[in-house]
């Protein structure tokens, strides 16, 4: 199987020169790893040119756009039979690639696990699961796999969606019937945010990424596991209560101001989907 990792980026110099230390010393070497920018203003662009040139398997477009339209942009320049996401300011284990590899055996979407590195108050702060058809459809796109012909037929992400895109894609694939799997062994770290403004903007957005979620596939309340929720933020403190606080906030602000744009934006896929075909 041919793995091609897809990295989408926007001013990750402080970032991406650890990422792709990590992904070109992988015990399987990936057959080439695409990196999609988004017109970044710093120095992003001239290091990944900089491995380029030692690396020929190492690829860079730039392409602005959504989260989604960027990583649909990578997936299908990719000529490998597997597709594996993976975010700019991770660290892949030496044994991702190959992990990706063995878990896509089973499956046709393969979750891995993501060690989370920084603030303590932070990195502890668990996910809150969406259960659908007995499976977890929140895992993120730092450490994502997809069969290509998983992603192909599913049409990929849906760039209308400005949060939240990996999941409302894990649910179309659940719900097509694919199958997904968590594999713990395919490990990548990532730094979560490293200043309260970064959490506050991450929480907002993860909130609005829920409501954006349910004006696309109905009320999703029934697909949640309440008494998990409330254990967690038990366990989790302050910090916990106040993601909670703002992610709503996030949530109504989809749900009053989100609608003419995210409707311009699914027109625009739509009509890319149908000139593909």
């Amino acid at each position: 199987m041919k793995v091609s990792i897809v990295i989408i980026t926007r001013n990750e110099e402080n970032y991406i020169k650890d990422l792709l230390d990590s992904l070109v010393t992988q015990t399987v070497t990936p057959h080439e790893i695409i990196v999609v920018d988004a017109e970044s203003t710093d120095d992003t662009q001239q290091i990944v040119r900089r491995y380029m040139r030692n690396y020929d398997f190492v690829k860079l477009y730039i392409e602005p756009g959504t989260r989604g339209e960027g990583r649909n942009f990578g997936a299908f320049k990719a000529t490998g039979n597997i597709i594996a996401f993976i975010d700019a300011d991770c660290i892949a284990n030496a044994f991702w690639a190959q992990e990706i590899v063995e878990g896509m055996k089973k499956a046709d979407v393969v979750a891995g696990q993501s060690v989370r590195l920084g603030y303590h108050a932070f990195s502890d702060l668990q996910r809150v699961g969406i259960i659908h058809k007995g499976v977890d459809v929140t895992y993120p796109s730092c450490n994502l796999a997809y069969s290509k012909k998983t992603f192909k037929k599913i049409n990929g992400f849906d760039p209308s969606f400005k949060e939240a895109e990996e999941v409302e894609l894990n649910f179309r694939a659940v719900d097509a019937g694919f199958k997904l799997i968590y594999h713990p062994q395919a490990i990548v770290y990532h730094r979560v945010r490293e200043s309260i403004r970064g959490f506050i903007k991450q929480s907002f957005w993860y909130g609005f990424g829920r409501k954006e979620l349910t004006q696309k596939h109905g009320s999703l309340w029934s697909k949640y596991e309440p008494i998990e929720m409330v254990k967690i933020t038990a366990n989790e403190s302050t910090w916990k209560l106040i993601r909670l606080f703002i992610s709503a906030f996030g949530y109504l602000s989809c749900k009053v101001f989100g609608g003419k744009e995210k409707e311009k934006r699914k027109k625009a896929w739509r009509e890319s989907q149908l000139s593909e075909r």
